[in-house]
This record gives structure tokens, C-alpha cells and sequence, in this order.
């Protein structure tokens, strides 16, 4: 059995299908996906329909949230604050993908894809390792429980209390960084145990444009270039 984490899929479903066939990935594994499926590229229901496939053919998938699931889940709800940022961030995207032409449209989205939402865990806890979307605050007394954190957090490195990791790594997404900073940051885990494997897959340019999956026992990294063709 190996244990693969991957992040910030971001609506790129042909990228993902080609990493997880790239990493050979079977039912004897296990995929740890940590948060925003959704927004910004081209199929955002087609990412969630490719996991909801994979759990109902006996494939091991453990999914998080990310902080663009909370945006839409809050405009679900009707928090119209969020209408917006969510619209800035890729929403649009996301309505295009199930047919919906507005923000008031958003109830005629099909129960197995909120319950999906709905059900997505805060973080994950497996051995040697900690995953969260986009990282834990160390300020708080419980890390863990600080759930706004776990999927928007941004330059915490140096909060990290070692003695509270016991010797577990932290992995996340959340924040795109060029691909050969991951590699340099899988070097260093000795020193910063964290690891931040959002590759940019669906910025095309740079050193972004990849999905990473990382291998959690062998820890080894695996990137697949995006090959949407109207991402």
C-alpha cells in the first residue's frame, strides 16, 4: 500500500487523471486530497465527479476542504458576502461547469454534490504526517481546532512548534509555489517540517502550471503538467 497526497486541483480534471495514471495509483493505495477541487479551471464538476467515480469503484480517497469549497458552500447557504469573493476567485468557473448562469442558480446544484462538500474533512491525521489544506496556526492552543486557519492560513512556517509535531510533517496546499521551491523544501524537511505541494496547476506560466502528488512512504515527488486545453 502507498499513501499519495495531492492539492489544488482547481477544476483541472484531465491533469489529475493523468497523475493519478502517471503514479499508477490502484485500490491497494491511498489518496489524501487536500481541498479546492473547484474554481478557476475549466471543470470543476467534472474533478468531483472523477471522486465521486473512484470512491464508488473501492478507491481509498480521503478528501479535505479548501478554502474555495467554504466560498461556495457559504454562497449555498447565503452568506452574500461571499458571493463575490468567490466569483473573484474562479466561482464563475465553477457555475459554468454545472450549467448555472447565476449566483441565484446555485440551489439547482445536485444534492450528491453538497453532500460531497458537506462531508469534506478540516485535516488528517496518518502516520508520520499531519494534512491540511493550508497549513495550522501555532498560536492558538489547539491547532487542530482552529478551522478558518486550516484553509486560509498563509506564512506560518515560523510559528511551528516542533515539540507539538512530535516529529510528524506537516503537508498542505493553499498557497501556489514554483516547482523547483518544492524540491528544495523536500530537502530540507530536517530543518522546516513542512512541505507544501501546491504546484500552480492551474496557472499556466513560469515554473507553475503542475499537479504534484506526493508520495508520503518513499517521499517522492510527482508532477504532471497541465494539459487542460481552455484552462
Amino acid at each position: 500500500m502507498r499513501r499519495f497526497a495531492i492539492s489544488d486541483i482547481h477544476g483541472c480534471v484531465r491533469t489529475l487523471e493523468a497523475l493519478l495514471e502517471q503514479i499508477a495509483f490502484s485500490s491497494a493505495d491511498e489518496l489524501f486530497l487536500l481541498g479546492d477541487y473547484i474554481d478557476r479551471g475549466p471543470d470543476s464538476k467534472g474533478v468531483i465527479d472523477l471522486i465521486l467515480k473512484l470512491k464508488a469503484e473501492g478507491y481509498r480517497l480521503h478528501c479535505l476542504r479548501g478554502n474555495h469549497e467554504a466560498l461556495l458552500l457559504n454562497s449555498i447557504g447565503g452568506l452574500t458576502e461571499d458571493h463575490e469573493l468567490w466569483l473573484q476567485n474562479g466561482g464563475d468557473m465553477t457555475m459554468s461547469s454545472f450549467g448555472l448562469s447565476s449566483i441565484d442558480s446555485l440551489h439547482l446544484i445536485s444534492p450528491k454534490y453538497t453532500e460531497f462538500l458537506n462531508q469534506l474533512e478540516w485535516y488528517f491525521e496518518t502516520e508520520g504526517y499531519i494534512l491540511a489544506h493550508a497549513g495550522l496556526d501555532f498560536r492558538t492552543a489547539q491547532p487542530l481546532e482552529a478551522r478558518q486557519a486550516l484553509i486560509w492560513i498563509r506564512n506560518w512556517y515560523e510559528q511551528i512548534n516542533r515539540e507539538w509535531l512530535k516529529g510528524r510533517i506537516i503537508v498542505h496546499g493553499h498557497t501556489p509555489v514554483p516547482r523547483p521551491l518544492i524540491v528544495n523544501q523536500l530537502k530540507k524537511l530536517d530543518k522546516v517540517p513542512a512541505l507544501d505541494i501546491d504546484a500552480g496547476c492551474v496557472f499556466k506560466g513560469n515554473y507553475f502550471k503542475y499537479l504534484c502528488a506526493f508520495d508520503l512512504d518513499n517521499r517522492q515527488l510527482n508532477f504532471q503538467e497541465n494539459i487542460e486545453t481552455d484552462a
